[in-house]
């Protein structure tokens, strides 16, 4: 049986779902690879990815002899900031309803900052997504993504703009993310950002700046995030090797 990137996407998501708050809600350890592959219809060599994943993530814990152990204090922490989770997603599992105030999509040039962040020389053209996420109706989260113009393969429609970002990229430049890296740091509102979160002029803020890299290790987008206080419980799991 081959794999299926997106299905196993899907399967991940859904064996998260089933151990939060679906069949195995109340059970202390997944069944028998043997038994679970059956039951989900995939191999197990495809199932031993998936579990594979949500042990480096925390959510379970794997051992011979014992069985797939679920950990329910992880799968219980809210905003996971060590996992790149979408930012509708990130409201919805902090407990709010979430929304899309806007997206904008605008031609630029590369400044210093994002010239050294993407590797290429300033004043090359680049394409700036602003998108402003809101929680309850509240601004929440504001965010602007830079990529190189160059890297977009075809035009885009204003329905694909509005994707998550992972997936325009993909879909229109063929850029996959394989890890980033992420300056975090607290900034206080200056008047543009007191004026996209509708709160007075340094009211604090949590800023991550981040740059993606593929899997060749080569620069493909920057983001800059900005997170309003007060709506998100920011968590982070770290592993003791």
């Amino acid at each position: 049986m081959s794999q299926n990137p997106r299905q196993s996407k899907s399967i991940r998501a859904q064996l998260l779902t089933a151990m939060q708050v679906g069949e195995y809600a109340h059970c202390d350890r997944l069944p028998r690879e043997s038994v679970l592959s059956e039951m989900l219809g995939i191999s197990r060599t495809q199932l031993r990815d998936i579990l594979a994943s949500l042990d480096r993530e925390g959510f379970i814990t794997r051992r011979h002899g014992v069985g797939t152990i679920i950990n329910r204090h992880v799968l219980g922490a809210p905003a996971r900031m060590d996992i790149e989770v979408e930012f509708l997603d990130m409201i919805r599992q902090s407990g709010h309803t979430p929304g899309v105030a806007f997206v904008r999509a605008a031609d630029d040039k590369a400044d210093n900052k994002v010239a050294a962040q993407l590797g290429i020389p300033t004043g090359t053209p680049i394409l700036r997504i602003s998108r402003l996420c809101t929680a309850d109706g509240r601004p929440a989260i504001y965010c602007e993504d830079v990529v190189e113009k160059a890297k977009l393969q075809r035009p885009y429609t204003a329905e694909e703009l509005r994707q998550p970002i992972f997936d325009f990229l993909q879909n229109v430049c063929g850029i996959s993310s394989y890890l980033d890296l992420t300056d975090l740091r607290p900034v206080a509102a200056d008047a543009t950002l007191a004026d996209v979160f509708q709160v007075p002029q340094g009211t604090p803020l949590l800023n991550m700046d981040e740059v993606d890299y593929d899997i060749e290790g080569a620069p493909v987008f920057a983001s800059n995030e900005y997170f309003a206080d007060g709506i998100f419980h920011h968590t982070v799991l770290r592993k003791k090797l």
